[in-house]
């Protein structure tokens, strides 16, 4: 008899997609990755990298901002600034 367990976990479908397309790139299943992954854990008894807050210049609310303003811009409206020597 086998000593393994069968693990469910929900994920977005792209995102499966994406993350075994990347595992099968490095010769990986995604299993074997994610044996990889809980090994890491134990071993370190930590997440193997590091969690932080994205970077908010990406953000889809700037991203769609930033769109805005460039439009009105090629529209011909807003204002020229001199850029400020600090």
């Amino acid at each position: 008899m086998s000593n393994t367990v069968k693990i469910t976990i929900s994920v977005d479908r792209e995102l499966q997609r994406q993350a075994k397309d990347v595992c099968a790139e490095m010769g990986l299943t995604f299993s074997s990755a994610y044996t990889l992954l809980m090994r890491a854990i134990v071993n370190t008894r930590s997440l193997p990298f590091t969690i932080k807050a994205p970077d908010t210049f990406y953000s889809r609310k700037n991203q769609e901002y930033l769109l805005e303003s460039i439009r009105e811009l090629d529209e011909g409206h807003g204002q020229e600034h001199e850029l400020i020597d600090a």
